[in-house]
């Protein structure tokens, strides 16, 4: 009797742990997804910013993305002080990233440096508007290479979810041809969209390969090595445009640039520092996302977002917002709720199965305790 309580209070120990971390996972998704929010919508319409008000430095604008990976120390030492609390001093490590996850983020960042300039070679050419366009293509390439890489399973509502962001982003392509700026040719034009298109599928590459890096990690990933993977893949990225800038002569021309730019010379830098904490949380929003949910989920919200830089770009740039954006803009929030609606449904099916294995394991020892007692009555 006394091991039977036992067994069931380790279970229910067991019960409460489980929900304890499930809630824990909530939180870190809602968490991450707001700092991708703030990443994902700002960081393009900083980056405009710049170029709208005299900025010509491409290499600059993407070292910018991923130049802010010092803030990154900040939690890490937090979490390194609260682990030395925990253990003792010679147990306590101030990194906890081994050197395979260590290579994978190097590679990583590489690949993100590449996509950085692409991206903001696009920018630069291309209104908010168009470049959003563009790169809500990128959710058709990381569905793509989800399934090739980490073999992602689609659901109804997930598939549903796909169609509708990509239709949303076909939608506002039926109104940009007048979007060329009158100072751009053609040419320039042209090329700034293939950079972008190009952009998107790199970066549609770059999602499920970080999550691929967590898989096969061969250690245990916890939201600190999360953290370090995410300042890794940024100081290699910021090395790649760092070269970009070197050889392009950028450092040299900053000082020219903020003394000429109509933002004037101090909010110039303003806009620079602020560019590189926005990006940041962009990086950090998507790899987080991934971590706790997918690199599927992290290319919706990538996607759904996109509307709402549209509508910034309205209020802030007077850009105009005909029907299509409209269109698209509820065709992303519906494709958004299906794909958590879809989730909801899973997560309700995965309880159910729990329970009916949970009531399953407590009826078996009844039966089996209920057998001698019947065996001792018919000997009595």
């Amino acid at each position: 009797m006394a091991e039977s309580n036992y067994v069931k209070q380790g279970e229910a120990d067991a019960g409460s742990a489980v929900a304890a971390a499930a809630k824990m996972k909530r939180l870190l998704l809602i968490i991450n997804c707001l700092i991708l929010a703030v990443g994902n919508c700002g960081g393009p319409m900083i980056m405009r910013l710049y170029f709208l008000h005299g900025g010509k430095r491409v290499w600059l604008s993407s070292c910018l993305e991923t130049a802010g990976w010092p803030i990154m120390l900040i939690p890490l030492s937090a979490a390194y002080l609260l682990r030395r609390r925990r253990r003792p001093l010679s147990q306590t490590k101030f990194f906890l990233i081994e050197p395979r996850l260590f290579f994978a983020a190097a590679v990583v960042g590489v690949l993100t440096g590449f996509d950085d300039y692409l991206y903001a070679y696009g920018m630069a050419r291309l209104p908010v508007s168009t470049s959003a366009l563009v790169i809500a293509t990128q959710l058709a390439f990381t569905a793509g290479f989800a399934f090739l890489l980490v073999k992602q399973r689609f659901t109804p509502f997930s598939i549903n979810a796909v169609v509708l962001l990509t239709v949303g982003a076909g939608v506002l392509a039926m109104n940009t041809n007048g979007d060329r700026p009158a100072e751009e040719s053609s040419k320039e034009y042209a090329l700034g969209f293939v950079m972008t298109l190009v952009a998107a599928l790199l970066y549609g590459f770059i999602l499920p390969l970080v999550e691929l890096a967590y898989k096969k990690a061969g250690q245990e990933v916890s939201f600190t090595v999360v953290l370090e993977f995410q300042m890794v893949m940024s100081l290699f990225a910021t090395v790649v445009c760092t070269v970009g800038m070197l050889v392009n002569r950028d450092f040299q021309a900053i000082p020219r640039e903020a003394s000429g730019s109509s933002l004037g010379e101090t909010k110039y830098y303003v806009v620079l520092v602020f560019s590189a904490i926005i990006w940041q949380a962009f990086f950090l929003g998507a790899v987080g996302v991934i971590f706790v949910g997918s690199s599927l989920l992290s290319g919706i919200l990538i996607a759904v977002l996109l509307p709402v830089t549209e509508v910034l770009a309205v209020i802030f740039y007077s850009e105009s917002f005909h029907a299509e954006k409209g269109v698209s803009l509820g065709l992303s929030l519906w494709g958004f709720v299906s794909y958590f609606y879809g989730e909801h449904r899973e997560n309700n099916k995965k309880k159910k199965m729990k329970q009916q294995h949970q009531l399953l394991s407590d009826s078996a020892p009844q039966v089996e305790m209920s057998q001698p007692t019947n065996q001792t009555r018919a000997a009595v």
